[in-house]
């Protein structure tokens, strides 16, 4: 697609680029039939055909119907140049670029919010038996409205129980849970609470809580801010397949000094979303029924977020 005056499927009218996805640029484009906006993905096909992770998405996305979960609206295959365009709901930004332009934590009641919406979406995810997998902000989308919607299912899968053995080369290193990072062979749905955790705390501080440069600086992050853990805290750590008796022992740092702008209860919840046990970190629909949370009225009244030039706003979609 190019910057010019292009019109797709005798439907849409390409505009302008909204970001850069997983398989290149993201545009935003009028929907002549419906008139509404929308974003459009271009998937190019090669000789394997459609990417796995872009059949993943589509699968995934074709079955959830949810406020907080950006929609796929259509797909369509350009013949001529062995395209696959998808169509989703059109979106002001990723959370991620919204932080940057913001350059400041967010306002409590907008962090709030975003919280709450965040867990709406994983735990409709959840109970429809799918997991997510690569929450981070880059995969959060919002509004200026305050809608917030969880996109990029590429990583996502759905599940069953008893869990299977999964890849552990999921989930955007900063928001890696440590079962994970220490290589187990099956986890649950708890690894996207952990992500939602660490984007909480990111939100409320203008900061990444777990700011690692490879596999072990991130598990030793997480070791020294959280302490390392043992087999008390967490049962079978030491039978971990990437454990080492090397480990360095750090203590638990005082996370109310840490994490200075939380309130005792964001607090206590953002520290049960990050508990080291993942049988014992709390659930989505655990998270929606604390103090916390139920204190957000049903209908939420969002402040509007400060505004900037929309020819500076970005969106991923990715």
């Amino acid at each position: 697609m190019s910057n010019g005056s292009l019109t797709l499927f005798d439907r849409y009218d390409v505009g302008c680029e909204l970001g850069k996805g997983t398989y290149g640029i993201v545009r935003k484009a009028f929907d002549t039939r419906q008139k509404h906006h929308v974003a459009i993905k271009c998937v190019c096909l090669g000789e394997e055909g459609i990417p796995s992770t872009a059949l993943r998405e589509i699968s995934l996305l074709r079955s959830l119907k949810h406020p907080n979960i950006i929609r796929l609206y259509d797909i369509q295959v350009h013949q001529p140049t062995g395209e696959l365009f998808l169509f989703y709901e059109c979106m002001e930004m990723d959370l991620y670029e919204y932080m940057k332009l913001y350059q400041r934590s967010l306002p409590e009641d907008l962090s709030k919010s975003y919280l709450k919406q965040m867990l709406l979406g994983i735990d409709y995810i959840h109970s429809n038996s799918m997991l997510h997998r690569d929450l981070k902000p880059q995969n959060i989308l919002i509004d200026w409205i305050g809608s917030l919607k969880l996109a990029d299912f590429g990583l996502g899968r759905h599940f069953q129980m008893p869990m299977r053995m999964y890849t552990h080369e999921v989930v955007t290193l900063w928001y890696r849970s440590p079962e994970i990072l220490l290589g187990a062979k099956t986890y649950t749905t708890s690894v996207d609470l952990w992500s939602i955790g660490t984007i909480f705390a990111e939100i409320t501080h203008n900061r990444a809580l777990f700011a690692g440069e490879c596999e072990i600086d991130q598990l030793f992050r997480i070791f020294r801010t959280l302490g390392t853990p043992d087999d008390t805290i967490w049962p079978g750590f030491s039978s971990m397949p990437d454990h080492k008796k090397t480990f360095p022992q750090w203590k638990t740092q005082d996370m109310s000094q840490l994490l200075s702008n939380f309130t005792s209860d964001a607090l206590q919840l953002t520290l049960q979303m990050l508990v080291y046990d993942p049988d014992r970190r709390l659930t989505a629909k655990a998270a929606l029924e604390t103090a916390y949370i139920q204190s957000i009225p049903s209908q939420l009244v969002i402040p509007p977020a400060i505004k900037t030039p929309k020819s500076s706003t970005n969106q991923s979609n990715s």
